[in-house]
């Protein structure tokens, strides 16, 4: 199997038409004619990972997040970007890349995210042509906040969260919003399609208090904490569907920040 022959897999997938404008998903680093042996999955390029890709006999990294997300003036070891994409070059793998297309594609993160979390009759927070990004429905059954913060933390394997609630003590929710990754610009979309609660990460202090003024709940539940899901089910999907005999390793599940 060459690059461009996982290229094309991929995108019967989640197409690159359904990544955002601003967005740079697909091939980061490698020629598109170079053999994959192995294919290593993880949700951040790092130092790190490509050391534990060639461990594992992987001259091919997938991650969910771009290496080449703002435009680099020049190539050089002086920048993490630029330090990674010589380091690949030097091992000579390759880097692709699925970020907001596997965000909003059918089946993907956001319909992966509410299936987790048990959601019925789900909506698209955002539409985007026959998906979207993040997801509103209902729990099978209304829950008090606390009970639902730990069935976030079960589903998605967390050691904590962060809730941001100013509601009556032990009250009830039963409409859910969750959106994996960074979801504090889509608040309003949430609050607009009925959620009593709002999952997401990076929400940050200043959107937490407003959210609480609004009467909505939101859980903090970290951008790893989510979109950790990418791995499992791509690693998975990868063995699922490719026909050539190519080795597929994934990263482990380590969330890269801790409280200390």
């Amino acid at each position: 199997m060459k690059v461009q022959d996982l290229l094309t897999l991929l995108e019967g997938l989640c197409p690159l038409s359904y990544a955002c404008d601003w967005d740079n998903p697909g091939l980061q680093v490698g020629r598109r004619e170079m053999e994959v042996h192995g294919i290593y999955v993880a949700l951040d390029l790092t130092e790190a990972v490509i050391r534990e890709a060639k461990q594992a006999g992987c001259n091919c990294v997938l991650t969910h997040h771009p290496l080449l997300f703002s435009p680099l003036r020049r190539v050089t070891e002086e920048s993490v970007p630029g330090r990674l994409a010589l380091t690949l070059a030097e091992e000579k793998m390759a880097c692709v890349s699925m970020h907001t297309n596997f965000d909003a594609a059918p089946g993907c993160m956001a319909d992966l995210a509410a299936e987790r979390l048990g959601l019925r009759d789900s909506v698209y927070l955002e539409p985007v042509a026959d998906g979207g990004i993040g997801k509103v429905g209902n729990l099978p059954e209304p829950v008090s906040l606390e009970a639902f913060c730990q069935q976030v933390k079960t589903a998605f394997r967390l050691p904590a969260v962060t809730l941001y609630d100013g509601g009556p003590e032990g009250r009830t929710v039963s409409r859910v919003g969750i959106l994996p990754g960074s979801g504090k610009g889509e608040i309003s979309l949430a609050q607009a399609q009925g959620a009593q609660v709002y999952v997401t990460g990076d929400m940050g202090h200043h959107p937490g208090l407003d959210a609480m003024a609004d009467g909505l709940a939101m859980i903090d539940a970290g951008h790893y904490g989510i979109e950790w899901i990418f791995i499992d089910f791509m690693a998975a999907w990868l063995r699922e569907h490719l026909t050539d005999p190519v080795q597929v390793s994934q990263a482990p599940f380590q969330i890269p920040s801790r409280v200390v």
